[in-house]
């Protein structure tokens, strides 16, 4: 009976055995088949190296060398503004740190739009473009459209005032970026907030134009469409335009013709009324 046994045993270990060196040898060609389509992908397609964010980073942090990290990308595929190799998003020096503008999740590659240059904070002026003015507008529920503004979209600005002897409603400006509400210019807000003000991205000659229109009327803001650039019309509406009110004709007051004669008494002369010829 032990010799059956340990027969038995003998014969299990053995094709025990067999099974691992089976396996082992599978592994090994799945292992060099593998090697292979690496080895043979990196031959067919260009890589380059991104600096991409180690862990998630939010609106107004500084980017330090442990945030970052480089990893292998596709040439075809380098999103553009991208920081490749030798360009590092940051810095040795605290004072020339980048800011983050806009949220990053982890793995993400650091964009040129995404963080402020070296030194900048994620403040209003980092958002302005060459030649731009930063101007606060004063808003409340209604005027600003009721809390669903964020930074980086687009407004279209109404004045409300009196013109002429006509109370009016006219867009004086069309498609201005919004750059700050409050004051947070975090383009990530995801909560509706009722501003009290709001920033916008103007010229120099806008900046006049809306100071103006600000002190004799109410600004009103319309927001557009995420991918609406379309151009529009001038727009301009008054009470009778709105109720739908055909303003009278001026009526047609003929003069009235006066015929008159003149005489002379002694060395004075007179003039007299006299009745108009054909009842003129």
């Amino acid at each position: 009976m032990r010799v059956v046994f340990a027969l038995v045993l003998l014969i299990g270990l053995a094709l025990a055995g067999f099974a691992v060196y089976v396996a082992q040898n599978r592994f090994a060609q799945y292992q060099t088949k593998l090697e292979d389509q690496q080895r043979s992908l990196a031959k067919n397609i260009k890589l380059t190296k991104l600096w991409v964010v180690t862990h998630k980073v939010r609106y107004g942090e500084k980017l330090h060398k442990k945030d970052v990290t480089l990893v292998a990308w596709p040439v075809a595929s380098v999103p553009e503004g991208a920081f490749q190799e030798k360009n590092k998003p940051y810095s040795k020096d605290d004072s020339k740190l980048r800011s983050v503008l806009r949220t990053m999740e982890k793995n993400e590659p650091v964009l040129a739009v995404k963080v402020t240059a070296p030194g900048e904070d994620a403040g209003v002026t980092s958002r302005l473009s060459k030649g731009m003015r930063a101007f606060a507008i004063r808003v409340d529920v209604a005027s600003g459209v009721s809390g669903f503004l964020r930074p980086g979209e687009s407004i279209d600005i109404y004045w409300s005032g009196q013109a002429n002897a006509r109370e009016i409603t006219k867009m004086i400006l069309a498609g201005v970026k919004l750059i700050a509400i409050d004051q947070t210019a975090d383009q990530d807000v995801s909560n509706p907030i009722v501003a009290r003000t709001v920033t916008v991205e103007v010229s120099p000659q806008d900046v006049g134009a809306l100071a103006q229109a600000q002190s004799t009327g109410k600004l009103s803001l319309s927001l557009r469409g995420a991918k609406d650039n379309s151009a529009v019309a001038a727009v301009e509406i008054d009470q009778n335009q709105l109720l739908g009110i055909k303003p009278e004709a001026p009526k047609v007051v003929e003069a009235k013709r006066e015929c008159t004669i003149r005489t002379r008494k002694g060395s004075e002369v007179v003039t007299i009324p006299v009745p108009c010829p054909n009842g003129g």
